[in-house]
């Protein structure tokens, strides 16, 4: 008998449920977050080349999380609107499928990166002692790969539920394994040799490994509110062909985005080691409003799906508004702080007269994008729990990949220069957020009367 049910979007007040749904979403992206910060943290004492070796690793482990939000999303949408309709053993049909294919393309993946580390790592041209130390931080990391991978796949079935408590919970635990593990098997302690870059590859698979764990003795243990899971189930087409299809362009357009951002990376460095650390500290900083709109999105994909899926199209149409009222105080915050105390937020990170002028006028740049870029992923939430994930991945890719083209032609001019890259992001992300909210009214009238 199952222990509890799944959370009910679909009646009560909205704000309570929206509210209740992004609270633990926002604190579970810092923890992310807060994964390759400890790393850095510790490996910055080990020189430039240990962070450099770990950086180069941590693409492919972006590009990880990428690939997952196939299975992710998928789950998310079909489990939500399942529920919604009041069909649980179709959600759990749903969800059994989205731990199958979760299992299967992570084994894959991580197979992948033990046979190519050398090649994938040769792309950076490192230093020979480098490039040894990225490719066995590859290597001891992969299998924490695997399991990184399905923990976000659980993370979805969760929150396509209501509940985002229970993803948070875990995922606070893996990030305490890994405090403790990083400076013991980096430095070493009583009889734990010092691994170095090695080491921190350990903790972070030996934390993500706890995480699924605790994900597992739940979903797999009798206590998941769908019914007792299995690792592996016969698939069948129309299951899993949905999932897919519904999870691709969210992760074609992730997957996208870090090859822009490695792009623009490699031309902020023609301008030295200023240019490299205004855009990595820049968007550490930014990340907090974008990590906060990133939780209303899912919260308010996870309530559009239950809600559509039960018809309700009053409350998407009402919870889609309220979300975006909230998240965009928040955007307009972050934007007149980023904008007016632009050098002093930057001076708490570095000191170099040079990189703190640099790194201000990233801020001053990116302050004015900051409502954009909060509308854009709120409504890329609403869009997802309706099913439509093309449209966001469609605006997402085109004008975040125009941002190579214009910052090469920006940069051009002496008189913008480095600023140039900046204001490719920015006006990116000004065109993104007025683009897809359009779209957006536009399906909304036409199909959610």
């Amino acid at each position: 008998m199952n222990a509890t049910q799944p959370t009910d979007l679909t009646r009560g007040g909205i704000f309570r449920s929206l509210w209740n749904m992004s609270m633990p979403l926002i604190s579970a992206s810092f923890i992310q977050m807060a994964y390759s910060m400890t790393d850095m943290l510790w490996l910055g004492h080990l020189g430039s080349d240990a962070v450099a070796a770990a950086g180069a690793a941590g693409f492919f482990v972006w590009l990880c999380n990428a690939i997952s939000f196939m299975t992710k999303i998928g789950a998310e949408i079909t489990v939500s609107q399942s529920i919604g309709a009041k069909d649980h053993r179709r959600a759990a049909a749903y969800a059994a499928h989205a731990i199958t294919l979760s299992s299967l393309i992570a084994f894959s993946y991580m197979c992948f990166i033990l046979l190519a580390a050398p090649l994938l790592i040769g792309f950076f041209d490192f230093e020979a002692s480098i490039t040894e130390r990225a490719v066995a931080y590859l290597r001891i990391v992969a299998p924490g790969l695997y399991f990184q991978f399905n923990n976000n796949t659980f993370s979805g079935l969760y929150n396509g539920q209501g509940d985002s408590r229970t993803p948070f919970r875990t995922s606070a635990v893996g990030l305490v394994a890994n405090i403790i593990l990083d400076p013991i098997l980096i430095y070493g302690a009583g009889p734990v040799p010092a691994f170095g870059v090695a080491g921190a590859a350990m903790a972070t698979a030996a934390a993500q490994c706890v995480v699924f764990a605790v994900f597992a003795r739940g979903i797999f243990g009798g206590r998941f509110p769908l019914g007792r899971m299995r690792l592996f189930v016969s698939l069948k087409r129309d299951y899993a062909r949905r999932i897919i299809l519904l999870g691709l362009p969210v992760s074609a357009q992730n997957a996208l985005f870090s090859m822009f951002s490695l792009t623009l990376a490699t031309l902020a460095a023609q301008w030295g080691p200023e240019g490299v650390a205004a855009q990595s500290i820049g968007s550490q900083i930014e990340a907090i409003s974008w990590m906060t709109a990133a939780g209303f999105s899912t919260a308010l994909a996870a309530f559009t799906g239950q809600n559509y899926g039960a018809r309700r199209y009053d409350r998407i149409r009402r919870g889609y508004r309220l979300t975006l009222a909230i998240a965009g105080s928040i955007g307009l915050f972050a934007g007149l702080l980023f904008f007016f105390l632009d050098r002093e937020i930057f001076g708490l990170f570095v000191t170099e007269p040079r990189a703190v002028e640099v790194g201000g006028d990233y801020l001053k740049i990116l302050a004015l994008s900051q409502l954009f870029m909060v509308t854009e992923s709120v409504t890329a939430g609403a869009f997802n729990g309706t099913g439509r994930t093309l449209p966001p991945a469609l605006t997402g890719i085109l004008f975040t990949g125009a941002r190579i083209p214009m910052a090469f032609f920006l940069t051009a001019f002496p008189a913008i220069g480095l600023n140039g890259i900046w204001w490719s992001i920015t006006l990116s992300s000004i065109f993104k957020g007025t683009v897809l909210p359009l779209w957006y009214l536009h399906f909304q009238r036409k199909h959610l009367k």
